[in-house]
């Protein structure tokens, strides 16, 4: 939680107003995903394959600092409990990204 919160203000810092929200939305499965959604910078779906793997990034990281293994950590503690993470997002419209434990 703490990455993903983290992210969230991180690629919403340039907004005039920040939006970061937390929350459960039901799966057609009957599994609660539990996800971070914010209005900030997004990520074009084309490339949401690459969100979470060690040392990808998709800004540059002089605009955007960190070490692009965030995500690949949050995909491997998730996985270890036996859940699943995906994220959406569209550019410059911000990002949700889901987990289900």
């Amino acid at each position: 939680m703490e990455n993903l919160l983290n992210n969230a203000h991180k690629f919403t810092a340039k907004r005039g107003r920040t939006r970061i929200e937390f929350g459960t939305a039901p799966q057609a499965d009957g599994r609660i995903a539990y996800f971070v959604r914010d209005n900030g910078i997004g990520f074009d779906m084309a490339y949401a394959d690459q969100l979470f793997g060690a040392f990808q990034r998709l800004h540059g990281a002089k605009e955007y600092p960190g070490t692009g293994i965030g995500l690949a950590t949050v995909e491997r503690i998730i996985h270890r409990h036996g859940g699943q993470v995906w994220a959406e997002g569209t550019e410059n419209a911000g990002a949700t990204f889901y987990f289900t434990l």
